[in-house]
C-alpha cells in the first residue's frame, strides 16, 4: 500500500518553539546540524514546516534504513522527538491506506489512537473528522487492537500541510535542548573520567559549541589517557557535541609543583594552573566560559572552599552542570551518552600523578596565593598553551580558526581524521 510513497522523518522540537522573532535562526541552525551529521544516509532534502523539520528520504528507502536515520538524529541537541512515516497525497482513501501501512510497521502494541491536525484550512475535512475516518479504517484493518484515547501504546499522527500529508506511527524521544551553535562557545576541561564528558554533553544540549582541554600526565605517565579521551570525543562527535580537543602535556609541571609547594596544597595548585591554561585557550578560541565536571563535595578538590580558591585565578565564568548531582545520576547519564564503559577503564592520567596522602579540603585563599609565589605561573601558562596539541572533530556549527597553536602542531591548522587514525594504529 505504501511502497509508492516517500518515507520521511519528522523532527519535533519543543524549546525552539518558545522562541520569538529569532526562532527561524534556531530552526536553521538545527537543520544545518542535522544535514551535516546525516551525510552518508539516503537523505534527499530537509524542509521546515510549521513547528517541524521534515527529512525526506530517497525513493525506495526501506524501514530499517529509515530507522537508522532516525536513531542517528535522536542524540542531536535540539531534537525532542523523531517520527518515522510517509508523505502522501491529500486524499482521504490514500491517507487511510498509508496510515494502515504505518501502523503495521509497529511491533508489540495492543492499543492506539489517531491524532490528526490540519495546518491549512484549504483542506475541507477538519481534524475531528479525519480522526474518525482514519480511525475507522485502522479499526477495520486491526480488529484485535483497541482504541484508547488516554495513554495508548501507539499514536498515529496525521498532519495535513500545504500540498501534502505526513503520516507516522513510530516515534522516539530525542534529547531535546537547543541546537549546538546557538549559545556561543565554551572550553570544557575533559578528563578520561565519568563526570567531565557528561558535563560537556549537558552544556552542548544548551546550544554551546564545546572545545575540550585534556591535561595529560605525559611525560611523567603514558599517553593512554589521551587515547581514552579521543574515544570519548568520537562518541560525542556523532551528534556534533564536540568541536576540538586540546591535549596538554602536564606531567612535568605537576612534578615541579609537587617539589615546591606543601603536599596538602598540590591538588589546588594543579587545578589553579589548569584553569589558567584553559582560560588562555578560551581566549584564543574566543570562548565565553569554562566548563568542569565538578560535583560539590564529591572529592577533595570539589569542596566549597577549594572551588573558591580555584575560581579566583580566572575571570571567565565557570559552569558546573553537575554541581548538584550525585555519582549515580552522573553514571546514569554517562550510560545513556555511551561514554561510561570508556571512562571506566583504568588509565593513568594527571589526576593520579603526585597525589598527596592528605589533601587540603578547606583551603585558605591567602595561604594558597602565598605558597604559589614560588612558581613562575605567568611564564608557565603561555608555554603550556603553546605546547597544546589540537585534535578536531565533526561539529557542523564550529568555524575553524587557523590560530598559532594549530599551526605549531598541524601545519595547515587542523588535526585531520587520518592523523587521529594514525595515532590509534600506533596505539594498537
Amino acid at each position: 500500500m505504501s511502497e509508492h510513497h516517500q518515507r520521511i522523518c519528522l523532527v519535533h522540537y519543543h524549546e525552539i518553539g518558545l522562541k520569538g522573532h529569532n526562532r527561524s535562526k534556531f530552526e536553521m541552525r538545527l537543520s544545518k546540524n542535522i544535514e551535516a551529521l546525516l551525510e552518508g544516509y539516503p537523505v534527499v532534502t530537509i524542509h521546515r514546516i510549521s513547528g517541524r523539520l521534515v527529512v525526506f528520504l530517497k525513493e525506495g528507502t526501506d524501514l530499517q534504513t529509515a530507522l537508522e536515520v532516525s536513531n542517528a538524529m535522536l542524540g542531536i541537541p535540539g531534537v525532542a522527538r523523531i517520527s518515522c512515516g510517509y508523505k502522501c497525497e491529500r486524499i482521504l482513501d490514500v491517507m487511510c491506506n498509508v496510515a494502515i501501512s504505518a501502523l503495521s510497521e509497529v511491533e508489540d502494541f495492543t492499543s492506539f489512537k489517531v491524532n490528526a491536525r490540519r495546518n491549512h484550512t484549504d483542506f475541507q475535512t477538519n481534524s475531528m473528522e479525519m480522526n474518525q475516518i482514519v480511525g475507522s479504517a485502522l479499526c477495520g484493518a486491526f480488529p484485535d487492537k483497541k482504541v484508547k484515547m488516554k495513554n495508548p501504546d501507539v499514536t498515529v499522527g496525521v498532519e495535513v500541510v500545504q500540498n501534502a500529508v505526513f503520516i507516522y506511527a513510530r516515534s522516539e524521544r530525542g534529547i531535546g535542548g537547543l541546537p549546538v551553535g546557538s549559545s556561543g562557545r565554551v572550553v570544557s576541561l575533559l578528563s578520561g573520567g565519568i563526570d567531565s564528558p557528561v558535563a560537556l554533553w549537558r552544556i552542548a544540549r544548551r546550544g554551546a559549541i564545546c572545545i575540550g582541554v585534556h591535561f595529560s600526565g605525559r611525560p611523567q605517565t603514558s599517553d593512554a589517557s589521551e587515547y581514552q579521551v579521543d574515544d570519548i570525543a568520537r562518541v560525542l562527535e556523532k551528534t556534533g557535541c564536540i568541536a576540538r580537543v586540546y591535549v596538554v602535556p602536564f606531567g612535568d609541571y605537576q612534578r615541579e609543583i609537587s617539589l615546591k609547594v606543601p603536599p596538602a596544597l598540590r591538588i589546588i595548585m594543579y587545578r589553579r594552573l589548569m584553569f589558567r591554561v584553559a582560560e588562555e585557550i578560551a581566549r584564543r578560541e574566543h570562548a565565553g566560559a569554562l566548563v568542569t565536571g565538578e560535583s560539590l563535595g564529591q572529592v577533595a578538590s570539589q569542596t566549597l572552599d577549594n572551588i573558591i580558591a580555584t575560581n579566583a585565578v580566572v575571570s571567565l565564568p565557570v559552569f558546573r552542570p553537575l554541581i548538584g548531582t550525585d555519582k549515580l545520576e552522573i553514571i546514569e547519564d554517562a550510560q545513556k551518552l555511551g561514554t561510561f564503559e570508556i571512562s571506566s577503564q583504568d588509565t593513568p592520567d594527571c589526576c593520579t600523578l603526585f597525589m598527596p596522602r592528605n589533601p587540603e579540603t578547606h583551603a585558605n585563599l591567602q595561604d594558597v596565593e602565598e605558597a604559589e609565589k614560588v612558581l613562575p605561573i605567568d611564564e608557565w601558562v603561555s608555554v603550556i598553551a603553546e605546547s597544546a596539541e589540537v585534535h578536531d572533530y565533526a561539529c557542523p556549527s564550529y568555524k575553524r580558526k587557523h590560530n598559532k597553536t594549530d599551526q605549531n602542531n598541524h601545519g595547515e591548522g587542523s588535526a585531520s581524521s587520518v592523523e587521529c587514525a594514525d595515532r590509534l594504529t600506533i596505539r594498537s
